[in-house]
């Protein structure tokens, strides 16, 4: 077997999607469709079902996919080892600001624990971005937010929505209320945007933010409320506790792992980081 189409197979193995496949090892999507065809003809069994509009694995390819993690492994063991000849192990890690204080650290601990000779790199950026430097092959791990359809990565923990305010800010429930909030394709942006339209609260966006920092400024200045997960709130800001405010989703942060060929981290390290938070 082809060891790039193996790779490929396990590539929409780990994302659920040939899309993301394709973008994880640098081929277009009809290049990877191609590489599976073959990939089924040399095997002589569909790896593939069609179930709704989704692409699932048949049993064929649920038993390659097992055998694939080893054939790789054991590759890219090999290269690294020949290549390298020991040293340090660099690994890039990134997570969006949100998680910076409370998530990042303990993943940080177990990486350093496990990996004696750790040459470790982080980045900060928003979730989105950070998929897709991970799908380029330009990450090898990020804490990200999981989408809500998906079960990509590997579990952390959860943290619910929380409306925040500074300790000097005088709320009263009354109020047009000056909102500082993430950008749109924050789950806790449509959670509070529409809850507050629903509820007929009348409020103001004072700024929707790339960035927990500038979240946390504006609301210590005393500029505006907030809305975030509760493990990205720092101890300087209070929870608003008032029934009338619109309720917020609880989100799942994940250790997301890519499988381009010279990641230095495997999957069952990853598994094992997830497990030990």
């Amino acid at each position: 077997m082809d060891l790039d189409a193996l790779r490929t197979f396990y590539a929409f193995v780990e994302t659920g999607s040939f899309t993301r496949a394709a973008q994880q090892v640098c081929r277009t999507q009809s290049a990877v469709s191609m590489q599976m065809k073959k990939l089924e003809q040399e095997l002589g069994n569909p790896l593939f079902l069609k179930q709704g509009r989704q692409l699932v694995l048949s049993s064929s390819g649920v038993h390659l996919a097992s055998y694939a993690k080893q054939l790789l492994a054991l590759h890219d063991e090999a290269y690294k080892q020949l290549k390298t000849g020991g040293g340090k192990t660099r690994v890039r890690l990134a997570c969006p600001d949100d998680y910076a204080d409370e998530v990042l650290p303990k993943v940080v601990a177990l990486l350093h624990k496990y990996i004696p000779q750790l040459n470790l790199q982080i980045s900060c950026a928003p979730t989105n971005q950070l998929k897709a430097q991970l799908d380029q092959g330009l990450l090898d791990m990020v804490i990200a937010t999981r989408s809500p359809s998906s079960e990509e990565g590997y579990f952390l923990q959860s943290s619910k929505g929380v409306w925040v305010k500074s300790a000097e800010f005088n709320y009263q429930s009354a109020m047009t209320l000056p909102v500082a909030i993430f950008q749109r394709d924050c789950k806790f942006h449509q959670a509070a945007v529409e809850g507050l339209l629903k509820t007929e609260r009348p409020f103001n966006i004072i700024a929707c933010c790339g960035s927990v920092s500038a979240l946390t400024a504006l609301i210590n200045a005393k500029l505006a409320l907030g809305v975030m997960a509760e493990v990205s709130k720092s101890s300087a800001l209070e929870v608003i506790n008032d029934l009338t405010l619109p309720s917020l989703p609880v989100i799942d942060i994940v250790l997301l792992h890519s499988v381009h060929n010279h990641n230095p981290v495997k999957q069952e390290l990853v598994k094992l980081i997830a497990e030990n938070y």
